[in-house]
């Protein structure tokens, strides 16, 4: 996964939310910047963790427990006081009450269960998380990062991921309405029909102006959903070469959706080796790391290792930079060595593992312990958040960058 998808999801959101009221905000005055909140001890990362505390928290611990590394139980603590009374959980929320005013975050919840799972013991809190969430699906039966707001395909895809972790049956969760969890995540494929042709079997974010762009980042959570995984993969037995959504009946169901993404996907690596994206303030794409390392997982948890071998090969030489002291990042890159079969002590010269530990609270085990098998029941096949901020994301969206706001969970491809 990328660093921070939620991002993308909230600047969607709040550009629904600033059309539909922009009166009420036209002529109140931002409030004064604030200091950043002091980074807990237990929390992976010294950066701002307002609005991606639990989703790092999250990912950190998903790869060390995938490394073989008992995390440290301050670490453990940390994810688990972040959840709420009803189950769910807000970006970050530390010093702070789950109210009326907290903000929940659906991507948040999502990676959290996914963690949870992970480390075993653990199955209280994992209900409550999937059940808050099956309460905020959306009538079509998708899900939004913020419930109320319009589906989309990032939320919606890991959400279903985070689901089927948890052992629940996607198809059999339903909205109000009788649209199960596959319906709301089928809306979001560009099929048989979609121009250009290139872009047949991708999935997008949400419509503009009609229009559903192709996005990598959520066609490789679809990607993943439909195959009914989360991010941790375990390497495929065997490998065969992606291909192009096959018509008309490819995307018939939620398997053979996720081939279809996991053909755009191959396709869009093979001019660059890599993903890319437009930055902020730039007017050309540039390399797009965290959404590569995404399609790298996608494709091998679709039995497309070798498909995915020259993205990996660019990760190994180019990902150092990009990831140097983020947990998320190094946490992803550790999870996209996993499911490729390859050594994350030795990836590109670093120690990812080691990397990442240095991050947070020393674990309980040594880095260099033997592997451990995560447990897994899939099958093949912040509080009160700032206005402003949310305003302002929704702004950059609407020029096209999106993800890009939060560092890159995420950085969005265009």
């Amino acid at each position: 996964m990328n660093v921070r998808r939620s991002a993308a999801a909230l600047a969607a959101s709040a550009v629904l939310c600033v059309g539909a009221a922009p009166a009420a905000l036209a002529d109140t005055p931002p409030p004064s910047p604030s200091a950043p909140p002091v980074v807990p001890s237990g929390l992976f990362g010294k950066a701002d963790p307002t609005y991606d505390g639990v989703w790092r928290q999250s990912l950190a611990l998903l790869a060390q427990q995938t490394a073989g590394v008992k995390p440290a139980p301050q670490a453990v603590a940390f994810l688990t006081s972040q959840q709420c009374p009803n189950g769910g959980f807000a970006s970050y929320r530390v010093g702070l009450p789950c109210d009326d005013k907290t903000t929940y975050d659906t991507n948040a919840t999502a990676i959290a269960v996914q963690a949870l799972k992970a480390l075993g013991g653990k199955d209280a809190a994992v209900k409550k998380a999937t059940d808050w969430l099956k309460s905020v699906q959306n009538e079509d039966g998708g899900w939004a990062y913020v419930p109320g707001s319009p589906s989309e395909g990032s939320s919606t895809s890991l959400v279903i991921s985070a689901l089927a972790t948890a052992g629940d049956k996607p198809a059999e969760v339903k909205s109000k309405a009788g649209k199960s969890a596959y319906d709301g995540l089928l809306s979001f494929q560009l099929g048989c029909s979609a121009e250009p042709a290139a872009d047949r079997g991708a999935f997008g974010y949400q419509a503009a102006d009609g229009k559903l762009p192709a996005n990598a980042d959520a066609t490789a959570a679809a990607a993943l959903a439909g195959l009914g995984r989360g991010i941790l993969v375990d390497p495929a037995t065997t490998d065969t070469p992606a291909a192009a959504l096959a018509c008309p009946a490819g995307s018939a169901d939620p398997a053979g959706a996720a081939q279809g993404a996991a053909g755009y996907l191959a396709e869009a690596l093979k001019k660059d080796g890599h993903l890319t994206a437009v930055t902020p303030g730039a007017d050309q794409p540039t390399a797009d790391t965290g959404n590569t390392a995404d399609a790298v997982i996608a494709l091998a948890a679709a039995g497309h290792r070798q498909s995915a071998a020259g993205a990996l090969e660019w990760l190994q030489k180019n990902s150092a930079e990009w990831s140097k002291g983020n947990p998320a990042a190094l946490a992803t890159l550790v999870l996209t060595a996993h499911a490729t079969g390859t050594d994350p002590k030795a990836f590109g010269g670093t120690d990812l593992v080691a990397a990442l530990n240095a991050t947070g609270p020393a674990p309980v085990a040594a880095p260099d312990a033997e592997p451990q098998k995560v447990e897994s029941k899939e099958e093949p096949g912040s509080g009160n958040q700032n206005i402003w901020w949310i305003v302002g994301a929704g702004a950059a969206a609407g020029m096209g960058i999106g993800i890009l706001l939060s560092g890159r969970r995420k950085k969005n491809q265009l």
